[in-house]
């Protein structure tokens, strides 16, 4: 089924753009919420004559974005949270906890805009700002254990420590089987 949306949807699509959905998705919610119309042969025109019309509108939106990216250039996060022996944490660091960061710093973001995976051990990530679909800016997370960093490892650095032990143990055992069979 054809679309128009109406409004930014994250995942699908952003306003004004015509996406292809499945049948149920687009009649049950998308068209009866409002987010989106069907995009009948007439209602295209109409897109057409509005993209026309509000041109200098939309150029005036992406530079207000691109304002707001500015603000974000050079801007990192660095977020404290409990954390087990083996640096995985008690929880784990979301959008929302990214966003509230930037609102500590005086940045505030839409909680929405931001793009991550939940992060759920100590590390370097990066969380993507979405300001417009030409505006997107890439910010540093950095989730650093609660108190005492510095006896935490990230569990990369756990796990490569343990690969090489559990190498030398079959070693060890397959030496006294070779001389026993000679």
């Amino acid at each position: 089924m054809e679309i128009i949306l109406k409004e930014d949807i994250i995942g699908l699509g952003y306003k004004n753009d015509i996406v292809n959905v499945k049948s149920g998705y687009g009649r049950n919610y998308l068209i009866p919420q409002g987010k989106a119309v069907i995009a009948s042969p007439s209602a295209k025109k109409i897109l057409a004559e509005n993209l026309k019309q509000q041109a200098h509108k939309l150029a005036k939106i992406l530079e207000t974005a691109e304002a707001e990216a500015a603000k974000l250039n050079g801007v990192s996060v660095e977020v404290t949270a409990k954390v087990s022996a083996t640096g995985v944490l008690y929880g784990s660091v979301t959008s929302a906890t990214v966003a509230e960061e930037l609102a500590k710093k005086g940045i505030e973001v839409d909680r929405k805009r931001i793009v991550m995976k939940d992060i759920k051990t100590v590390g370097e990530y990066a969380a993507t700002v979405i300001f417009h679909k030409e505006v997107s800016v890439e910010i540093p997370v950095t989730v650093l254990a609660e108190g005492n960093s510095a006896a935490v490892k990230p569990e990369a650095e756990v796990k490569a420590e343990a690969a090489p032990a559990v190498e030398e143990a079959p070693a060890t055992e397959e030496a006294p089987a070779t001389e026993a069979a000679e």
